[in-house]
């Protein structure tokens, strides 16, 4: 008789596609969790800004690139500003043996290793704008790239995004994910990853509006402008002397025989008489437009009939029906029925279209927030108004005081939640506080700043400034005259340069 093998219980028999489903469901958890940590901006346990981030340096008349706690990655020592496209990016740019008579010069790029990078072209360089208050600002995932005397363009990453067979490519000023592109003599546009919206067939080309998206005013080879939509389809057909910058409601005007003309986009025309020129068209296509006649600004309505006669030296339209003008040198608000909204008597107003309030200054230069009702909410020096975040700083009495765009008062903690660092005023003086309260740092500062998005903030002593970090530690003992410097923020030593525009930090 034969005995078999006898066992107590029945093994389990697994299931190898629940075992390999759980392994990976704890690789991408594990995944996650280390692309959380790399990606957060702040260590909770200690308060320290840990996100990458690149500045241009500037000392002893040298240019070199800082991290974000202040650490030097490329020395300074290039006679010519060293450009940074994206602050989270490292991509450092520096142009070298400049020929000032000729114009020649080399480029490189280095990463944060202080190793070169896209060596495989003739020249790396970023594409520079400037916005309607001259501020430089760079296209900040694109790059233009020079090899055999013809440019193309790569992405940060040196990818490839356009081949270089262009006679050259520059931007539309004030416009964003735009290119100029030419060849032959012609010309077209791509957008920032490469994509043709216009083909190089135009004479030239430049923008109708504020954003890219308003379409492009073409001009034929003939001579002749019209106006082309984002998608590259004729909306105005090319046969006007010019055509300006003035458009709403598929209205545009335009130019013939030195004469302005309001036509539709199908060429028919609206308005041609009755006034010198038309700065602007209306929301509402019924009110018409604002003209200009004899260096006064009116309000006509299509059909030609003048709603508000020319008598305003200055007049634009805030909101539907709703217009700012400027009347014995001073500013107020008014409706299409000349009805005064807000009295006039301030020496600017302007409306802000994502927080629906206005801005104005008065003779004295502080400001009053006005609701859209046209009721002072807030008065005093309007040092921010972040529409991301909700909210308008105000410095009032010396103090600094944070609303929402419903003007309820905010805890600065609710404003920047990331701080580990507060303002705080007391007896004269400013010191910093943590997120309950508690004094960090004593108030003995003459002035301060808030903490800034690298962990670091301004701190005024006897005339001068230093800084502190995320815990209250003084890094740059006050030593530092920044009178004349617009804008006081800090990386570590390095304090912002007094040329706002050029966005760099100098250490004295």
């Amino acid at each position: 008789m034969s005995r078999g093998r006898g066992r107590r219980y029945q093994e389990p028999k697994l299931n190898m596609k629940k075992v390999f489903a759980v392994i990976l469901a704890i690789i991408v958890v594990i995944m996650f969790i280390f692309v959380i940590r790399a990606l957060l901006t702040k260590d909770n346990s200690q308060g320290k800004i840990v996100s990458k981030d690149y500045a241009v340096a500037f000392k002893d008349n040298k240019w070199g690139v800082i991290d974000q706690e202040g650490n030097i990655l490329i020395d300074p020592s290039y006679s010519e500003m060293i450009v940074i496209p994206n602050s989270k990016k490292e991509v450092f740019l520096c142009t070298y043996d400049v020929d000032y008579n000729s114009g020649e010069y080399k480029t490189k790029a280095l990463n944060s290793k202080n190793e070169e990078i896209f060596t495989e072209y003739d020249k790396v360089e970023a594409i520079q704008n400037i916005d309607k208050n001259s501020n430089i600002w760079y296209e900040d995932n694109v790059l233009k790239v020079e090899k055999d005397k013809k440019y193309g363009l790569i992405n940060l990453s040196g990818k490839e995004l356009l081949p270089c067979e262009y006679d050259e490519i520059t931007t539309i000023e004030g416009i964003k994910n735009a290119l100029k592109v030419s060849k032959n003599g012609l010309y077209g546009i791509v957008d920032d990853e490469g994509k043709i919206i216009l083909k190089t067939e135009y004479s030239d080309i430049t923008n109708l509006g504020k954003e890219s998206k308003d379409g492009f005013i073409i001009k034929s080879n003939d001579g002749k402008f019209g106006v082309v939509n984002y998608s590259g389809e004729l909306v105005l057909d090319a046969i006007y002397d010019e055509v300006l910058k003035v458009y709403e409601n598929d209205l545009y005007v335009v130019s013939k025989s030195g004469k302005q003309v309001l036509v539709k986009n199908d060429g028919t025309e609206v308005l041609k008489s009755g006034f010198d020129e038309i700065s602007s068209i209306l929301k509402n296509q019924e009110n018409g437009v604002i003209f200009k006649s004899n260096n006064k600004y009116g309000v006509m309505k299509t059909t030609g009939e003048i709603q508000i006669r020319a008598k305003y030296d200055e007049l634009k339209e805030a909101k539907s029906g709703i217009l700012i003008a400027k009347e014995n040198n001073k500013y107020g608000i008014i409706d299409l029925k000349e009805d005064t909204k807000v009295e006039f008597k301030y020496n600017t107003i302007d409306y802000n279209e994502s927080a629906n309030l206005y801005i104005a200054e008065d003779e004295n230069f502080n400001n009053d927030i006005i609701d859209d009702e046209y009721s002072v909410k807030l008065s005093g020096i309007l040092v921010d108004l972040d529409s991301e975040k909700d909210y308008i700083e105000l410095r009032q009495n010396d103090e600094y005081k944070y609303y929402n765009f419903k003007f309820q008062e905010k805890n600065v903690g609710d404003i920047f939640t990331s701080n580990t660092l507060f303002l705080s005023k007391k007896d004269g003086k400013y010191g910093f506080v943590d997120k309950s309260g508690n004094v960090v740092v004593d108030y003995i500062y003459d002035d301060a700043t808030e903490q800034n998005s690298y962990g670091y903030a301004g701190i005024k002593k006897d005339g001068k400034w230093g800084s502190i970090d995320n815990n209250g530690k003084v890094v740059q003992e006050p030593t530092y005259n920044l009178d004349d410097y617009l804008k006081i923020d800090f990386i570590g030593r390095w304090h912002y340069g007094k040329d706002i525009n050029m966005n760099y930090y100098n250490q004295q």
